[in-house]
């Protein structure tokens, strides 16, 4: 499977009722895909998968494919219990989704030979390419990640535990076992901050949660990294970094804020659904302040 850009996390849109908004959400996608992200990765993390029940991931990711229409690929989230992963790969399967986002088991762990069982039961079960993704109960040595990278079907790993020294020797042995065609991303939160980390590491390819109430500013500081135009460090200046302060400040907000900020930008996405919570007035405020900037960072460079 091949990527080709910013991997871009649609948000779940609910209506003033709290209900799925399938409408918001196509153009919420549509939105996105004028900016030309890589890859559409729908009902995930940054899609409150979580809070979703069955019959919304469904529709969610058919919003998804149908919004899409082939442009680029499109993968749909899967995970919680084997079960509930299963079922939710399936679907995905039927609504015409390119691939799946294999999340983590839900609350428990398991030893590594359980982790490979987890993803060897969703793959046979479901034949849909699979990007496992690392984090949580999902941690893998790297002779457990090159066995997961040989099952038929799983096609990439995405990293969001942020361990630079366990993530390069996944890398090396992974590549060493079954050579260069497997994929790796960066799936930290605001990933942008640690993608000059992890493209060291053999990591180039990164999702961007800010690409869904910024994609202006997350398209930009794409082109800027990857042509060493200091515009990348502006950005990480006045928009990045200040952005992960703010995320910081309680759980959920890695979420929470970029639906913030989607509001801000005029998309009806709606509130997150609990555990997560809104930001405060004071915090939207800094929010703005915030798009504000790297808005304006953005202009600058392209009048200058």
């Amino acid at each position: 499977m091949e990527f080709d850009g910013i991997l871009f996390f649609p948000l779940t849109p609910f209506d003033t009722d709290g209900r799925l908004d399938t409408a918001a959400l196509e153009r919420h996608i549509a939105f996105g895909l004028a900016h030309r992200p890589g890859g559409v990765f729908a009902a995930c993390g940054t899609g409150e998968i979580h809070a979703l029940s069955a019959a919304e991931h469904t529709r969610a990711v058919a919003v998804a494919v149908r919004a899409t229409r082939g442009a680029v690929p499109v993968i749909a989230g899967a995970g919680g219990s084997v079960g509930t992963a299963v079922e939710q790969a399936d679907a995905a399967r039927e609504q015409g989704a390119d691939g799946i986002l294999l999340l983590p088991p839900y609350l428990v762990s398991g030893p590594q030979s359980g982790l490979v069982d987890y993803v060897r039961t969703v793959t046979e079960a479901v034949e849909l390419p699979t990007i496992v993704y690392q984090r949580s109960t999902m941690a893998l040595a790297p002779a457990t990640a090159a066995e997961i990278a040989g099952l038929p079907g799983v096609v990439g790993i995405k990293d969001g535990a942020g361990d630079l020294d366990r993530m390069a020797r996944i890398v090396a042995e992974v590549r060493r076992v079954h050579g260069d065609g497997f994929v790796f991303f960066n799936g930290m939160p605001t990933a942008e901050v640690t993608v000059p980390a992890y493209a060291a590491v053999g990591v180039p390819l990164y999702s961007s949660a800010a690409f869904a109430f910024a994609p202006e500013v997350a398209t930009a500081f794409y082109r800027a990294f990857h042509a060493g135009d200091p515009l990348a460090e502006r950005l990480l200046e006045v928009f990045y970094r200040p952005l992960v302060d703010l995320r910081d400040r309680a759980p959920g907000y890695a979420v929470s804020l970029i639906k913030a900020g989607a509001r801000l930008r005029g998309a009806e996405v709606g509130r997150v659904r609990p555990p997560f919570t809104d930001p405060t007035d004071a915090e939207t405020a800094e929010l703005t302040a915030i798009l504000e900037a790297g808005l304006a960072a953005v202009k600058e460079a392209g009048n200058a």
